[in-house]
């Protein structure tokens, strides 16, 4: 983490409820960025596969068909956007890269309209109403970050949230905020108890990132009920709840669990160097007793 030359930075989210129909998903991803910027947001981040629904629910050939290139579409519509109101933005998007080659990938506009750079999702999950292994190719762009004008961005997706290696590897390569595009939320069988511990356990893990790292955490996740379009399941209760967090892992700003939100915050960007100063956690990693990690389990 290189000594920041600006002293706060704005920041903010996009919590969106999706339908069906891309323009208007689309429509509320410019309305929200308009609504950040008009709160004087000069990076804004918007959740996971926000121009439509999320299609992992069950496996469909022809969703394929939602994917399109970057550049493309919609790289074109959030540029000509980030040089208009000058900001900076991450975007989530279902990228064709080739015939039967697919990613689930963030791209991040830079206040001039171009592609600052790109991450394909890594963790790719498998599990009953998340099927993404059916439609994404895991990621090859590794674990590195975005520079932009505001900053060294470590932009992972989703899953990645839950792997404390992919936060490492961002932050010891200089990214100086950590970037959540998400899309969770709950089984409508599971009970109100069981649903709190999943959220709880979604946001501890996240607040853990910022605090092992000494760097701002953002996580903008999806609200509002999704239907199973194969009838096989009861759909998911998306939980909203996106969240801000500095580098100690204080809970800056929080969203609602149940609505549409723009979430703003004010980053002290000296803050993370005086974090880290007071807790070394860099200076006292044990890189040489480390090498076990690349196994995947110890037998």
């Amino acid at each position: 983490m290189s000594a920041p030359t600006q002293q706060s930075l704005r920041v903010a989210l996009v919590q969106q409820q999706n339908t069906a129909e891309r323009d208007y998903n689309l429509t509320q991803s410019i309305n929200g960025i308009r609504e950040a910027a008009a709160q004087g947001a000069q990076l804004v981040v918007l959740q996971e596969l926000h121009t439509g629904l999320y299609f992992c629910q069950s496996e469909d050939v022809e969703q394929f068909d939602l994917a399109e290139t970057i550049p493309g579409q919609s790289t074109q519509v959030f540029g000509e956007l980030a040089i208009e109101l000058g900001v900076v933005i991450v975007a989530s998007l279902f990228e064709r890269r080739a015939a039967g080659l697919y990613h689930n990938t963030a791209v991040v506009l830079e206040t001039d309209g171009s592609i600052a750079g790109k991450y394909r999702k890594m963790h790719i999950p498998d599990d009953p109403g998340f099927y993404e292994k059916f439609y994404f190719t895991p990621g090859d762009l590794g674990f590195e970050p975005i520079k932009t004008s505001l900053g060294t961005l470590g932009v992972l997706v989703c899953w990645d949230q839950w792997f404390p290696e992919a936060a490492r590897l961002m932050a010891t390569k200089g990214a100086e905020i950590l970037i959540y595009p998400t899309a969770i939320g709950w089984d409508k069988n599971d009970d109100v108890a069981e649903q709190q511990r999943q959220q709880d356990a979604w946001v501890i893990s996240q607040r853990a990132h910022a605090v092992a790292n000494g760097v701002y955490v953002i996580s903008a996740n999806r609200t509002g009920f999704e239907a199973d379009p194969s009838g096989h399941s009861a759909g998911i209760e998306f939980w909203g709840h996106s969240f801000i967090a500095g580098p100690q892992g204080e809970l800056l700003a929080t969203a609602s669990d149940d609505k549409p939100e723009v979430l703003v915050a004010e980053l002290d960007l000296q803050r993370g160097e005086k974090v880290r100063r007071i807790w070394p956690y860099l200076r006292d990693r044990r890189i040489d007793h480390y090498d076990d990690l690349t196994k995947l389990y110890r037998d």
